[in-house]
C-alpha cells in the first residue's frame, strides 16, 4: 500500500493558491480512490480460507465498498 504526504506547502496568494489547492484537492481524491480500489483487488483476490483468517467473509466484501 502506498502513503501519500498530505502536509504539502503550497502558494496561497491569489489565483495561484487557488489552482494549487484545487489541484492538490483533486490528486488527493485520485489517491484515495486508487487506493481504495486497490484494496477491493486484493481482498477479491483472496481465498475464503484467506478471508476467514483475518475475520471477513466473501459475503462481506460488497458491505465494505463505498456506494
Amino acid at each position: 500500500m502506498s502513503t501519500f504526504e498530505t502536509n504539502r506547502p503550497y502558494a496561497s496568494a491569489g489565483s495561484a493558491g487557488r489552482i494549487g489547492s484545487m489541484f492538490l484537492s483533486a490528486f488527493n481524491i485520485f489517491a484515495a480512490w486508487n487506493d481504495t480500489r486497490a484494496t477491493q483487488t486484493s481482498l477479491d483476490r483472496l481465498s475464503d480460507r484467506q478471508l476467514d483468517d483475518i475475520g471477513l467473509h466473501r459475503g462481506d466484501l460488497p458491505r465494505l465498498r463505498k456506494p
